[in-house]
């Protein structure tokens, strides 16, 4: 709660500053071994539905899929696009301060996330540099890329492309179904979560990575104006 309450006073510094709305938004792609069908992606279906979806034909999927989980006292993780537009060029630094760094950090610290890619990710590795680069073209007064695998940050520094980062949720451990473990007096034993059970705590999530995303963008912004004025 106090991530996305500081997340939302991010987003007027940023507009202050600024003088623009960025727009920032996050949504779940995937759910346990389920993910969407990229073809279907929209952002208008992310409010439309309890899971933050952008694809609204695999919503009743998912919600079937999650009722089974739950009443198999089971967990599963969840993966999480977050995305900025409108992030002028320029914010960041080269080496100390890079703006993928400190949104990577960011991303990590937020309760059971376990892995960041931005951009491309680490399907960046399965590919040659050629198809990897983002060419860059003038069109007028306009310079346009012609692709956003680096997920909007080069050398540490913004492209004024959209910002582009997937987050990874582990499925929580608190469950329903019995595991070992040990006590206090390390005899092995067993433990069952009793309670409130979240089949997939990382659609919980959503509104925190925004939250977080809004606050390193902030910082950022007030650390380039203080440098460049």
């Amino acid at each position: 709660a106090t991530r996305v309450a500081a997340g939302a006073i991010a987003r007027k510094v940023i507009k202050h500053i600024l003088k623009k709305d960025i727009k920032i938004r996050g949504a779940v792609t995937q759910v346990g071994a389920l993910s969407i069908n990229p073809r279907n992606f929209s952002w208008n279906s992310v409010n439309s539905n309890p899971f933050f979806c952008p694809d609204k034909k695999i919503v009743q999927v998912w919600e079937e899929y999650l009722d089974l989980i739950r009443k198999k006292g089971l967990s599963v993780g969840a993966i999480i696009r977050v995305n900025a537009q409108g992030l002028p060029s320029g914010i960041g630094e080269p080496i100390y301060g890079k703006l993928d760094t400190e949104l990577a950090a960011a991303m990590m610290s937020i309760n059971a996330v376990k892995g960041v890619e931005i951009g491309l990710g680490m399907e960046a590795a399965t590919i040659t540099g050629d198809k990897n680069s983002d060419e860059i073209r003038t069109k007028g007064k306009n310079i346009i890329f012609s692709s956003n695998n680096a997920g909007g940050i080069l050398g540490g520094i913004s492209t004024s492309q959209e910002i582009d980062i997937s987050v990874s949720v582990k499925p929580t451990s608190s469950i329903l179904k019995s595991q070992k473990t040990i006590n206090e007096k390390l005899k092995n034993t067993t433990i069952s979560t009793r309670g409130r059970h979240d089949p997939c705590v990382g659609l919980r999530a959503v509104p925190i990575a925004e939250a977080m995303m809004a606050l390193v963008l902030a910082d950022q912004i007030m650390r380039n104006r203080a440098q460049c004025g």
